[in-house]
């Protein structure tokens, strides 16, 4: 009998206080988004919480996580707006190839 792989893989969208959007991946989330509001965040994040949790989707692999948030990393503002606003992932990565 196979043992299940029990990790999950997330990529998350954080909005700082000014406004602007990180993104990253992470196996716990609410370990990470804690890490976040302190110094122990990424250096980007740093002296701009408090951070508010925008985004989450997860995946059953860390390869897929990775390349998922490197492509949401390029997206601009307002195609980041509209996955925060509800359009779904795929959505918004076929209207950036367009």
């Amino acid at each position: 009998m196979k043992a299940g792989r029990k990790t999950q893989y997330y990529v998350y969208m954080v909005r700082c206080k000014y406004g602007t959007y990180y993104t990253g991946y992470t196996d716990d989330l609410k370990r990470r988004v804690k890490e976040h509001g302190t110094a122990r965040g990424a250096k980007y994040l740093r002296g701009k919480g408090p951070v508010e949790l925008v985004y989450v989707k997860g995946y059953k692999y860390y390869k897929k996580a990775v390349v998922m948030e490197r492509r949401i990393k390029r997206l601009t503002r307002k195609q980041k707006e509209t996955l925060v606003g509800g359009k779904r992932l795929d959505k918004v990565l076929s209207d950036a190839g367009k």
